[in-house]
């Protein structure tokens, strides 16, 4: 009888073992310490986003800290909507904008995984609208034209990679070239932040119709790309994005929060968006589209307007929690609670860089671009807190997360503001987060 039951005790352990190496860590809530953490110094950060909500700065934010595959640190503080007198909550949903990317850059990659595209594949295998592209470079005083621009045809054609990477050529319309975001604005362009009419397919085909701003491979432009990225998703799994993330991203990793359009029952849970006033303090942004010069976004586009348009590259709502998962997910080498979308392979070469050479936004040194990701390729050079092969991105609206793979830590941080330049409180997060290691 004792022979069994150690058998039995044996096997359950050795099930117990199995099931950990397949679902990697599970973001459980833990006491700081289990994480590594210092609880006092945890509490710092609760204090910071306090003291920019007593200053009028923003109306509030909700953070999270996990280590270990612990969640050590979640905490809301302020009000989701200021005038209603509705509080932050660790649920309320934000617009994440470009936090939407890194989504898409894994779809892509799942369907690598599956044998049913290349990374060196030109997109025109797949988008045909993307044959022949041409290139728009200033003209020389020796070509006689007169006009500032020319068109010349690519030296390459734009390959998957280059579209992860934002080596493509293709560019933003609120990115401020006046030449190439008047060509946009007139072809009906969009950035993905606002209400538009149609199809993702009918937006890449006017994106493709556009010059590019270099040629594939030779310069790093933030843009349109992940877009592009999303009508791929598309047309070989042959779902709409939306349905690609529910069923292959979202349902699996428990993002039951997540969304390009929410639903009716969820609206009041979004935060409302604030910008500085005039007079100090913030003040809400107007439901209607707002435009400042080729800008144009709107606060109302996830619960009002078509819904037809999944933009690849700016267009979800989430939550701290969601996205969280969604993180520790790629933390854990592609997989979590037994669901496993990516290998652990897969995930080293979307996180590491493949811009050598390329220099990103002004103030990004020290980092390179990986396939969907900033990645930390010099300490010393970016001059921030960390560790070398960090990896992050952010959204339009004053989203931010982090993943850093040497101390197996997440940071997200989101609030709703634009402008939100000047603010540097999520700068000041990360450092609250990594200050409170202690092990």
């Amino acid at each position: 009888m004792k022979s069994s039951s150690r058998r039995l005790i044996s096997l359950w352990l050795a099930i117990l073992f199995l099931a950990s190496t397949v679902s990697g860590q599970s973001l459980a809530k833990a006491r700081p310490a289990e994480a590594g953490l210092a609880v006092d110094r945890l509490n710092r950060i609760g204090s910071l986003v306090q003291s920019y909500v007593d200053r009028n700065q923003i109306a509030g934010a909700v953070t999270l800290v996990a280590r270990r595959g612990k969640i050590a640190h979640l905490e809301s503080i302020g009000m989701a909507d200021v005038a209603t007198k509705t509080p932050m909550r660790t649920d309320t949903i934000f617009r994440i904008a470009s936090m939407t990317k890194p989504i898409t850059s894994v779809a892509v990659m799942m369907l690598y995984e599956e044998g049913r595209i290349l990374l060196a594949e030109p997109i025109s295998k797949y988008l045909p609208e993307f044959q022949n592209a041409q290139v728009l470079v200033p003209s020389s005083a020796q070509d006689g034209s007169g006009e500032p621009y020319k068109l010349v045809p690519a030296k390459r054609p734009i390959t998957i990679r280059h579209l992860l990477t934002h080596t493509s050529g293709i560019t933003y319309r609120f990115i401020g070239r006046p030449h190439v975001s008047l060509l946009y604005k007139n072809a009906g362009v969009s950035d993905g932040l606002t209400q538009i009419e149609g199809t993702l397919e009918a937006m890449v085909k006017r994106i493709a119709a556009q010059p590019l701003v270099n040629h594939p491979g030779e310069s790093w432009e933030y843009g349109l790309s992940t877009d592009v990225l999303g009508r791929l998703v598309e047309v070989v799994s042959g779902m709409t994005l939306d349905q690609f993330f529910r069923e292959r991203i979202f349902k699996p990793l428990g993002m039951k929060d997540t969304h390009f359009f929410l639903p009716q029952e969820k609206v009041a849970r979004l935060a409302s968006v604030y910008r500085p006033a005039s007079e100090g303090g913030i003040e809400k942004l107007p439901e209607k589209p707002i435009e400042m010069g080729p800008l144009v976004f709107s606060s109302s586009f996830h619960y009002s307007g078509p819904r037809t348009y999944f933009s690849g590259g700016a267009g979800l709502a989430s939550t701290v929690t969601d996205y969280a998962r969604f993180l520790q997910m790629l933390l854990n080498g592609g997989a979590l609670d037994g669901v496993r979308l990516l290998s652990r392979k897969t995930v080293e070469i979307m996180t590491v860089s493949h811009t050598s050479g390329l220099n990103l936004f002004p103030g990004t040194e020290g980092y390179g671009f990986g396939l969907g990701f900033a990645v930390n390729t010099d300490l010393g050079k970016s001059g921030r807190i960390g560790s070398m092969g960090e990896y992050n991105w952010a959204g339009f609206f004053a989203t931010r997360f982090w993943i850093d793979p040497k101390e197996d830590l997440i940071g997200i941080i989101m609030l709703q503001m634009y402008p939100n330049n000047h603010l540097d409180l999520s700068e000041k997060f990360r450092v609250l987060a990594y200050q409170a290691i202690v092990d």
